[in-house]
């Protein structure tokens, strides 16, 4: 694998077998905006991104604000267009989606975003979400057979129908909100879902149930891509970790080969501020600083990739199912390994 360019995140050696075209594929994906006075600066919020999502899987996508999470998922979405590279949904070219595409589009990839309240029109019963789908995607279905469909759909999210037609938005709770649009998501029977920070703006209450149903619809063999600041989360939930830094993939792989041992001094900064329950602050800072010492000076990625530039924005295989990226933190930083 070159690290010369960027790799693909799974389908390394030692990692489970994912057979069969991935439900999404993003190879070398970039995204600029233009800042600054008259629009004259390039800001890049995503560089040369490459990861994959199967069917089947959960893969969490993680990083900071401002580290291009939710423009990656914004670009897999086409609500922001891309400035580089691929993008796949079984295998389909959806790079740039033709005049007419983009509702077939919808029917193999749906979201669901931070703020539930803000899907709804607060002057309307929440059973229109439904009655959009149907008029749309499926007119001929006749309306008994369709409020069957929906009702189904409602209790496959562990939402009683009784509880929730004929509701005003403000009088269901957020966690009921946003289980109800990932139902109206899956009357589409979609490959693939982006959950872009659904749970940061539900109580803690209410945020195990949404988790527990993302991995019972992984069950079912949906395709999801799990994106979040928060690391508690991804670990719980996914079955790969993506981790993004100012719009960089310095580190990705199976959960628990990174988060057992993270080598990007990003990540291992993002680990540490985690508060452990098995764990003192003085066990977590003394195994830290542990290994800060033991890699000190060096980049794992230009040790396997010593013919790779400096500045080099892929990965390379360090473990089975673990690759990282340059050390370097930023791209006026050096690489550790080439500093003096």
């Amino acid at each position: 694998m070159s690290g010369a360019g960027p790799a693909t995140v799974g389908g390394a050696p030692g990692a489970p077998a994912r057979a069969g075209t991935p439900a999404l594929a993003l190879e070398a994906v970039d995204k600029v905006y233009k800042v600054g006075t008259f629009g004259t600066q390039d800001l890049k919020a995503v560089r040369s991104a490459t990861f994959e999502v199967h069917a089947g899987e959960v893969v969490s996508l993680i990083g900071e604000s401002g580290s291009g999470k939710s423009t990656i998922g914004k670009m897999v979405l086409h609500l922001v267009g891309s400035d580089g590279g691929t993008i796949r949904v079984d295998g389909e070219d959806v790079t740039r989606l033709r005049r007419g595409a983009r509702r077939d589009f919808y029917r193999r990839v749906q979201g669901v975003f931070q703020d539930p309240f803000s899907s709804f029109n607060p002057i309307y019963k929440v059973d229109r979400a439904f009655d959009t789908v149907h008029r749309s995607y499926f007119p001929r279905v006749r309306g008994p057979e369709w409020d069957e469909r929906v009702r189904e759909a409602l209790r496959s999210v562990t939402l009683r129908p009784e509880e929730i037609l004929g509701k005003y938005p403000h009088q269901l709770s957020g966690g009921q909100l946003q289980r109800l649009l990932i139902a109206r998501a899956l009357l589409l029977e979609p490959r693939l879902l982006v959950a872009d920070e659904i749970i940061s703006m539900l109580d803690a209450s209410t945020r195990i149930d949404v988790l527990n149903l993302l991995v019972e619809l992984k069950h079912r063999g949906l395709g999801i891509l799990f994106v979040t600041h928060d690391l508690s989360l991804g670990n719980y939930v996914s079955d790969r970790v993506v981790i993004l830094y100012k719009g960089r993939i310095v580190e990705a792989g199976e959960t628990h080969a990174v988060f057992d041992d993270p080598q990007h001094p990003y990540t291992r900064d993002l680990l540490a501020s985690v508060p452990q329950l098995d764990a003192t602050w003085e066990e977590v800072e003394a195994r830290e600083a542990a290994r800060s010492a033991r890699l000190a000076g060096r980049c794992a990625f230009h040790e396997h990739e010593p013919d790779a530039p400096a500045d080099a924005d892929g990965l390379t295989l360090v473990a089975p199912g673990h690759q990282v990226g340059c050390f370097r933190l930023g791209a006026g930083d050096p690489c550790p390994a080439a500093a003096p």
